[in-house]
C-alpha cells in the first residue's frame, strides 16, 4: 500500500499502520516541523519525505492509495480566535482537499478537532464526519471529527470511556 500522510508530526499514521498490521510499501510525509521530521526519521528509515504541503503535486508521487493527515486545528478549536477555515493554519485544510482531488487515492481518511464548522466541512470533503472521542481508546477526552470513505462500524467503537489515566502513560524517566 502507498500512503501519503498530509500533516504527518511524528510519524502517528505509520505506527497506526503498523499496529494494524496493514503492509506498507511506500510512506511518504508531508511535515514541516524539523523536530517532528527527527522522531519520524529516528523510528523509520524508508519514509519519504515530501516537504511543505503546499508543493505536494500529483506528478511527484505513485498512485496513492491511502491519503491519510490530520489539519491544523488552531483557527477551529474553541480555545483559539475561532477564524475557522480562513485561518492561516485550518486553512492548510483547503490543501488536503487539493490533494484529495488531485491524487484521487483508494481510501482518505482525515481528522480534525470537534468544531463549529464540521458541517462546512462534511460538504467540501463530500462525506459526513463521525465523531469519536479518544477517550474510548486512551487517557484523553479529546472529541474528534473524522471524515473517510473507509467503511467503518460505528457500533464496534467502546460504549465506556477507558479505564487508563494520565498517569498510566506518562513516562517516569523520560529523556
Amino acid at each position: 500500500m502507498n500512503v501519503l500522510s498530509l500533516f504527518d508530526g511524528i510519524g502517528g499514521a505509520r505506527i497506526a499502520l503498523e499496529k494494524s498490521k496493514i503492509k506498507v510499501k511506500k510512506y511518504y510525509s508531508s511535515e514541516i516541523d524539523k523536530f517532528c521530521i527527527q522522531v519520524l526519521d529516528n523510528n523509520y528509515k524508508d519514509v519519504i519525505h515530501l516537504g511543505d504541503i503546499k508543493e505536494v503535486k500529483k506528478k511527484n508521487l505513485p498512485k496513492i492509495d491511502l491519503l491519510i493527515g490530520g489539519s491544523p486545528c488552531q483557527d477551529l478549536s474553541n480555545a483559539q480566535k475561532g477564524e475557522g477555515l480562513k485561518g492561516d493554519n485550518s486553512g492548510l485544510f483547503y490543501e488536503f482537499i487539493r490533494i484529495l482531488n488531485e491524487v484521487n487515492p483508494k481510501y482518505f481518511l482525515l481528522e480534525n478537532v470537534k468544531n463549529k464548522w464540521g458541517n462546512l466541512m462534511s460538504k467540501i470533503v463530500g462525506v459526513n464526519y463521525i465523531e469519536i472521542n479518544s477517550q474510548y481508546f486512551s487517557a484523553q477526552s479529546r472529541p474528534r471529527y473524522y471524515w473517510t470513505n473507509i467503511p467503518i462500524d460505528i457500533t464496534k467503537i467502546p460504549k465506556s470511556p477507558s479505564k487508563e489515566v494520565m498517569k498510566d502513560i506518562l513516562e517516569s524517566d523520560p529523556d
